[in-house]
């Protein structure tokens, strides 16, 4: 054994040096861990102080040999720093354990609890459970699972017992100890020797604090201060006071004055206060008032370590005075009778204390009798070697293994009270789970522990909450804590974290999340080692890992969830080894869609809403309403009677009322106050419940649900002006919330005006109702009439007011983006919102424009335009003008070109109009005109046309726009010249005048008429280019008919007819389904060279023109080609009606009257010029200079004048058959004309 040191004699430091601050948190770890070498084997041991409220360190005080313990110091019982909590009791070196010990260092240390750490409790705890195999005395411990971490608290079942025999608590326990356990078990008194030995032990240190050498006695003289009865000690220091059942905390409670107390504002995020790691740092809303803190959920150790014991982590409260100075840094002092030697027991605490102090030497003052003798010192790593004293370090670590596998394995339930209990002399220990014996009786919240573990919960999942670099494979974790947190607590009692906790359940899920994150392979589903829930699965029963209740066990053990039989189990190395995996009940639940992941979110949001209306008490208080009674709209009669024009008054009153929300100006009905914890949560939760709503609303939108989502924009936009009333200072985050609500409601309101034939439909889907919506919505009334938005969600009937609702809408987001300086902030949702204004005044407009049109092909003809009608083109154009501002506002060219189209389009109606009057005007018999009002309005829509046209620059642009704009523009300047045209002003304008103003406007819808590009409209411009050439050709070859006198003016005319009826031939052949209109230009053509033949004078000129009107004739081949198959084609559709086929819808509708005409026609001037062919070429052969190929001519007209003569002649022949001879005799003259051409001039 070691030789004595004096004290305060240098010695070099432990294997790891211990550092506190006095009077503050101190986390400093030791230099390196202490590894301790006993006997050979290696036990590792490493302690960190993460707080101590110690004063620095200082030597003790030497006593003399020869003085007399027993005799009381001066300054005995007397409060002293160096002491701590050990200074003003007599159990001498610690203080014992209070019940709730553990849970006040697991609220300071939050954010080792559930993750990093093993064990949280008292030292003496810990050590009495090491001690298990070496102890007969009895343990009862109270085991409480927080993730991977064990809170051990002692369980004084005496105590208990006493108290259920004052106060009727605890029955429930007493009795199932009584029946199950031992009846006749009490804790056997302390001797007068235990309180001898206690007394001189803290006499022995007061007189080593007693300033410098030897202490002093009190003089004999003067009366010593007695020591406390035994009694009195015991109740007021061996049995800790254990508290009542938990009542509601004061930061709860219904008075709401009290519940700003020592609270922080709530600010717009998950967590009610701040949760840190540092006792003075503590920021947390108050749950707990000083009754409760001093029954011990507060943490009043001197200090807190983070002991590392093999592999094993554990927070351990200490209380043990550590001295220190000079040659002894750091020694615990202990005091033994010298007639007693150190038995195995004593060994372990000793050497247990010294690891996790990290407290290198011990200093042993050795006594007889009270009288000191001599000291010792011991070093820490040769405690275990002592004589008498003789145990394996190896064993220790064996045991600490074992219980804390055993322990886990069995304390799987988080939230739930678990029983650790040994019988004074049994060998065997079991574990019983108090929170199901509890519940089995009338009132579960008697446990005492159910309170402190809900907010141990509570706490671990708020502090997990508010790490920002928390990933989100940890909320299935932070999920099952808060929900087992909610299953201890009573409604009742603990309405603010019940409320809090619920909130924390809605924000784990991200409502706006992509789709892909709902996968199985997200983070949020995945069971990884850092989960907290080690909830094994139930391992057979074996002897390897020891019996947990097996047939042999007496009945009594059926209510044990698990038994070790033998103490002696524990030494066995890995006996209990924990080989279970997590539990994957924490993985976070799978939403497969958006609408269950918003439905579980409103879930806990109504939860959270019922818990703080039940605790808001008021006299005023509304009445309760069946939540299965839909609340009655009282906005109904309003919105239909006033229609679209009383949407000008509420949008102002809205706008209004959002100024005046800036100011901060609310009103709450049910009387809660500004600041108060039930104020600052139902906002949180209620613009919770409007996101959830709102994303529910999103979801039904695409899916094409109008009604469904029309009903959930209005509970979204109900819960938004219920915080609006409520909240004092509106953030510009929530003020984007109600932007981009009010957009969504826009979008709805527009799909329901446009798809109208499904109105029933929706109106059932806006209807429906289900009870949670109900209650949430009963608790929003609470607080509003939630009547600000109800102009925005109505249902109704009319399109023209769905439309303006839509745009009211539009206009109340973009209000919101510009007066709270939203615009810059969120650039991308001030472009859609203004995208949409322009979109829904263009649908407005286009709805005008087309009442407008109605009006005007079903009214009785009137010799001017309506009121009505210029009422409509002033609103529409009034809607054009607002789009296409907004669309150049944010230089949007494509749809600010789609807008002046339309603009263009509502003039050309106006335009229509003002014909259709004028030609009422003028009467049936007068000669119709085309009026100034025509002209103006077309000219107008022809700037609005090239306006588009430069908006978009060029067709790359967007060619689809482009060509359509073309197209318009192209239509607007023929039907112009049409019109003038076909009802030239002559009354206003000379006939040169007219033609001239036709032939431009001609010529300009020929330039704006691509025939060129391949498209679905080339057949249209083809035909359109056609039409054009046709009526310029018609015009010049009737001014060249008219023309007298100027023969220039006549040459010009007759070329540039010749010139458009060549081209419009030539377009006309391009197409196929326009036979009639190819056949008549060649018509024409035939018309122009027979009047030119009348103006010839010689034969040879008239046999020249004659030949060419053959050869227009023989070249209208093709159109008669295309009639025949037409023919052919409607002749096997009635052949296939007839055998009951279906017809062919493609087959194309002859105008049967028209070809027929033209086809008489065509025979008589066929005949016509056959015959003059005749006259003039029988005239020739009478000349020398006759040809053999004019014989070869003659012959042939001949016989084709013939065979057509006996055709014409039959009165019975079909269309088809005339058509066919028609094409014959076409063949014949094309044979003919090539024969005669073939044929060699004569020499």
């Amino acid at each position: 054994m070691a030789e004595p040191r004096e004290a305060g004699a240098e010695a070099p430091p432990g294997p790891s040096g211990l550092s506190v601050l006095p009077g503050e948190a101190a986390e400093e770890p030791a230099p390196q861990g202490s590894v301790l070498l006993l006997g050979g084997s290696e036990v590792k041991s490493r302690a960190v102080v993460k707080y101590s409220s110690a004063p620095p360190r200082t030597a003790f005080a030497r006593l003399e040999e020869k003085t007399d313990l027993k005799l009381p110091p001066a300054n005995w019982l007397r409060e002293s720093a160096k002491l701590g909590p050990a200074g003003t009791t007599i159990l001498g070196n610690s203080k014992r354990s209070k019940p709730f010990s553990s849970f006040g260092m697991a609220y300071d240390f939050i954010d080792s609890v559930g993750n990093d750490v093993d064990v949280v409790s008292d030292s003496e705890n810990i050590k009495k459970l090491l001690k298990i195999p070496y102890s007969k005395s009895h343990v009862s411990m109270a085991v409480h699972r927080i993730g991977r971490t064990l809170l051990l608290d002692e369980l004084d079942i005496q105590e208990l017992f006493m108290r259920s025999s004052q106060t009727g608590d605890w029955t429930w326990l007493k009795e199932f100890y009584q029946r199950l356990i031992d009846q006749k078990w009490q804790r056997k008194k302390k001797s007068k020797e235990h309180w001898y030995q206690k007394a001189i032990l803290s006499k022995f240190l007061y007189y080593s604090i007693n300033g410098d050498g030897a202490a002093q006695p009190v003089p004999s003289a003067a009366e010593p201060r007695a020591p406390p009865s035994p009694n009195q000690t015991h109740n007021d220091t061996e049995g800790a006071s254990w508290p009542a059942p938990f009542e509601m905390p004061a930061s709860v409670s219904d008075d709401p004055s009290a519940s700003n107390q020592g609270s922080e504002p709530l600010e717009p995020s998950y967590i009610v206060g701040h949760v840190t790691s540092a006792p003075k740092e503590q920021n947390l809303t108050t749950l707990f008032n000083d009754g409760e803190n001093s029954q011990g959920l507060k943490n009043d150790f001197v200090r807190n370590i983070l002991w590392t014991f093999e592999d094993i982590h554990m927070l351990v409260g200490s209380n043990m005075p550590i001295f220190g100075g000079g040659r002894y840094p750091a020694v615990s002092l202990r005091l033994r009778d010298n007639n007693k030697p150190i038995n195995v027991l004593t060994g372990i605490d000793y050497w247990l204390d010294n690891l996790i102090c990290n407290v290198p030497e011990l200093v042993m003052c050795f006594h007889v009798n009270g009288i000191v003798q001599k000291y010792e010192m011991i070093k820490t790593e040769e405690i275990p070697n002592l004589e008498n004293s003789n145990f394996s370090t190896k064993v220790i670590k064996d045991i600490a293994q074992n219980i804390l596998s055993f322990l886990k394995s069995n304390c799987t339930k988080e939230g739930h009270t678990y029983w650790l209990f040994k019988a004074s002399g049994s060998d065997i220990v079991k574990l019983y789970d108090l929170t199901t014996l509890c519940e089995e009786t009338e009132d579960k919240y008697q446990n005492p522990f159910t309170v402190p573990v809900a907010i141990l919960l509570y706490k671990v999942a708020c502090n997990m909450m508010m790490k920002k670099n928390q990933n989100k494979k940890h909320y299935g974790t932070i999920r099952t804590l808060l929900l087992n947190c909610l299953k201890l607590l009573d409604k009742g009692r603990h309405p603010q974290i019940i409320a809090s906790a619920n909130y924390m359940l809605s924000e784990l899920f991200q409502l706006d999340e992509p789709k892909k994150e709902e996968s199985s392979e997200s983070p949020l589903n995945e069971n990884s080692e850092e989960s907290y829930s080690e909830d094994e699965e139930e391992m057979p029963d074996s002897d390897e890992n020891g019996s947990y209740g097996t047939s042999s066990d007496p009945p009594d053990d059926q209510k044990a969830v698990a038994v070790i039989k033998s103490v002696g189990e524990l030494s066995v190395p890995e006996k209990y080894k924990s080989i279970h995996q997590i539990r994957p009940s924490c993985a976070f639940p799978v939403c497969h869609d958006t609408e269950e992941r918003c439905r579980l979110v409103l879930s806990y949001v109504l939860e959270g809403l019922k818990s703080v209306d039940g605790s808001i008490k008021k006299e005023s208080d509304l009445p309760a309403a069946d939540p299965n009674t839909p609340i009655p709209l009282k906005y109904e009669d309003e919105s239909t009677s006033g229609g679209p024009e009383c949407l000008e008054k509420q949008m102002a009153l809205f706008l209004d009322k959002m100024g005046s929300l800036q100011e901060g100006h609310c009103a709450s009905q049910s009387g809660m106050t500004p600041g108060s914890w039930q104020h600052k949560m139902k906002l949180q939760l209620i613009l919770k419940s409007s996101k959830a709503y709102y994303i529910l609303s999103d979801a039904a939108m695409s899916l094409r649900k109008y009604g469904r989502a029309l009903r959930y924009i209005k509970l979204a936009l109900q819960s938004h002006d219920t915080y609006c009333c409520l909240c004092t200072n509106m953030l510009s985050e929530v003020l984007l919330f109600l932007s981009q609500y009010l957009t969504l409601c826009g979008d709805i309101q527009l799909m329901l005006a446009q798809n109208a034939n499904n109105r029933a439909a929706y109106l059932e889907e806006f209807n429906y109702q289900t009870k949670e919506d109900q209650e949430i919505l009963h608790s929003l009334h609470r607080e509003s009439s939630c009547q600000g938005f109800a102009w925005a969600t109505d249902l109704s009937t009319d399109l023209e007011c769905q439309l303006s609702v839509s745009c009211k809408c539009y206009e109340a987001a973009n209000e919101i983006l510009l007066f709270s300086d939203l615009k810059s902030q969120n650039p991308e949702h001030y472009v859609q919102v203004l995208k949409r204004m322009g979109n829904i005044r263009n649908e407005i407009g286009v709805f005008y424009m087309n009442q407008a049109a109605a009006i005007q092909t079903e009214r009785v003809v009137s010799k001017s335009v309506s009121a009505a009608e210029q009422q409509l083109w002033k609103k529409s154009f009034s809607c054009f003008e607002k789009g296409i501002h907004n669309f150049e506002s944010i230089d949007d060219a494509t749809n600010a070109a789609l807008l002046l189209c339309n603009t263009g389009r509502l003039m050309r109606i106006c335009a229509q109009a003002h014909g259709a009057a004028a030609a009422a005007a003028g009467g049936e018999e007068a000669r119709r005109e085309f009026s100034p009002e025509e002209a103006l309005y077309y000219n107008k829509a022809i700037d609005y046309y090239l306006k588009a046209l430069r908006s978009l620059g060029t067709r790359d642009v967007h060619p689809a726009v482009w060509d359509s704009v073309n197209w318009e523009l192209s239509t607007t300047y023929f039907t112009m010249a049409t019109l003038q045209q076909d009802y030239a002003p002559l009354s206003r304008k000379a006939q040169e005048q007219v033609e001239k103003e036709v032939s431009e406007a001609m010529m300009k819808s020929l330039k704006y008429c691509d025939v060129d590009t391949t498209s679905a409209r080339q057949p249209l411009c083809q035909y359109r280019a056609a039409t054009i050439h046709h009526r310029l050709a018609s015009m010049y070859h009737s001014c060249l008919r008219n023309q007298v006198g100027d023969e220039h003016l006549r040459k010009q005319h007759r070329v540039l007819a010749d010139l458009h009826y060549g081209k419009a031939v030539k377009l006309f052949q391009l197409l196929t389904d326009a036979p009639c209109e190819l056949l008549r230009v060649q018509l024409e053509r035939v018309a122009f060279a027979e009047f030119q033949m009348a103006s010839q004078n010689s034969s040879a000129g008239k046999l020249k023109t004659l030949s060419g009107a053959l050869d227009i004739m023989v070249k209208s081949e093709h159109a008669f080609q295309l009639i025949r198959k037409e023919l052919s084609d409607e002749c096997d559709q009635v052949k296939s009606e007839e055998s009951g086929l279906a017809p062919d819808p493609s087959a194309t509708s002859l105008h049967r009257e028209e070809v027929m005409k033209l086809l008489s026609i065509f025979e008589s001037r066929l005949a016509f010029l056959l015959l003059q062919s005749i006259k003039l070429l029988s005239l020739a052969k009478k000349k020398v200079s006759h040809s053999e190929d004019e014989e070869a001519l003659l012959k042939t007209s001949k016989q084709v004048y013939s065979q057509l003569l006996r055709a014409t002649a039959g009165q019975h022949a079909t269309l088809l058959e005339r058509i066919n001879v028609i094409l014959h005799l076409m063949g014949q003259l094309s044979a003919g004309k090539e024969a005669g051409e073939a044929t060699p001039p004569p020499p």
